[in-house]
């Protein structure tokens, strides 16, 4: 049985006063600032849990934080003065070429999950050195080693991320033996999640801030704001952490939260990251401040509670709640990093309710405006996107409007009146901001 190696002396949580390292229960795929803030704060709340992290695209990170000792400062930022605590649940963190620890962690029948947030595009299985693969390489090494149960769980914004991460598993695994691959059918479960926490990019001055307000010297703070959100359905056939005693919720069926936050809080971001710029807006909060993008938000809350599954007091909670947090000063979320990957956002937060909508005869303001200022993202940025090339090229053709959608939804494309409507209103958001 492959064992990990002894870490070394964890010298930086004694001068922090913090808990000695826990022991690796939990593997995570992804380290970057959403699991900081919120995965890794979960499970801070089980002293018996430590997380080994790994990242296939930072070797900056992990080597940080191996310095370390694991820990950093989560700063908590909203409308007052920010607090700060020092986060001790990762016990390891290493780059993606450590593939023997990787694979060492994975057929360690100690380790009972491992998390992932490998954004959505990390679901493709697109050959050797993809996030899917090596989880797949991994698996095959636990089978081999005695093959002990695990729970998979994905905590990236996909509806049904369980069902998603399933079909990737077996679609990678697909050329592998029958014993491998009834294994993963009998043995790994896959966890649905809904997660939520704006966690905005960690600037220069967060690093005084830490030492300020907790007196360590963190050269890998995160900042995020005061809500946190985690959703989970499923099976942990060897355990989990006691993700409850940090709030987190065990239901049966997410797929109504779901829909909720897909909608109508990634789906108001989307629709901000692409009309707020247009208009001149840097940021979440400058956006709703805005009597343009504004107004748009409100128009698409009412025009998604109309489709939406939960009941109607539920959702204007939410709503109350999501102004608050848009509107916060302490968090300086960038519309343009919101806007990076369009072409799998979109599908999944915006054009759900515009079918819905076209279903029934209506034309929505706020879908609308979402296309035309995505088109003129395409048109006008520095476009961050798995197809970015292709998207960019017809956006400028002649009839870009119809082009850009048909990459998305054929049907949508054939419908003249949406088309019209979007090129209309490419000329109004730019009328908006002479």
């Amino acid at each position: 049985m492959p064992t990990p190696p002894t870490p070394p002396p964890r010298l930086a949580r004694a001068s922090a006063g913090a808990r000695p390292p826990a022991p690796v229960r939990a593997v995570h795929l992804g380290l970057g600032a959403f699991h900081r803030a919120h995965q890794a704060v979960y499970t801070m709340a089980d002293p018996d849990w430590g997380i080994a992290a790994y990242t296939f695209r930072n070797a900056d990170l992990p080597r940080t934080l191996a310095e370390q000792d694991g820990l950093y400062t989560l700063q908590v930022r909203g409308n007052g003065q920010p607090q700060a605590q020092i986060v001790d649940s990762i016990s390891r963190a290493h780059p993606g070429g450590d593939t023997e620890r990787w694979l060492a962690d994975l057929a360690c029948p100690d380790v009972a999950l491992l998390t992932l947030t490998i954004t959505e595009a990390g679901y493709r299985t697109a050959g050797d050195g993809s996030a899917i693969d090596r989880v797949v390489a991994g698996l095959r090494g636990r089978h081999r080693a005695g093959g002990a149960p695990i729970a998979l769980v994905p905590c990236d914004n996909l509806p049904g991320n369980g069902d998603v991460l399933r079909a990737a598993v077996r679609s990678a695994a697909g050329d592998e033996d029958s014993a491998f691959r009834s294994w993963l059918e009998e043995h790994v479960s896959c966890v649905d999640t809904v997660v939520d926490r704006i966690t905005p990019v960690a600037g220069e001055d967060d690093v005084a801030t830490a030492a300020r307000l907790t007196g360590f010297d963190d050269h890998a703070p995160v900042v995020t704001e005061p809500f946190s959100e985690w959703l989970l359905a499923g099976q942990f056939p060897l355990g989990r952490p006691t993700w409850e005693n940090a709030g987190a919720r065990f239901v049966d069926d997410l797929a109504a939260y779901e829909q909720r936050k897909l909608w109508f809080l990634n789906g108001a971001h989307t629709l901000l990251a692409y009309t707020g710029p247009a208009l001149g807006c840097a940021t979440v909060d400058e956006a709703v401040r805005h009597p343009v993008p504004a107004a748009l938000v409100e128009s698409w809350w009412d025009t998604a509670a109309r489709h939406a599954s939960l009941p109607a007091e539920d959702l204007a909670d939410y709503r109350e709640r999501l102004l608050r947090r848009f509107s916060s000063r302490g968090i300086r979320h960038q519309l343009l990093h919101i806007a990076v990957g369009g072409s799998e956002k979109i599908p999944a937060r915006i054009l759900p309710v515009l079918r819905a909508e076209r279903a029934a005869g209506q034309l929505p303001e706020p879908a609308v405006a979402a296309l035309a200022g995505w088109l003129i993202h395409l048109r006008d940025r520095d476009v961050v996107d798995p197809r970015a090339d292709e998207l960019v090229a017809l956006a400028l053709d002649a009839d870009g409007a119809r082009r850009v959608v048909a990459a998305l939804d054929a049907d949508l494309a054939e419908d003249r009146e949406l088309i019209t409507a979007v090129d209309d209103y490419v000329g109004r958001l730019r009328r908006s901001n002479p």
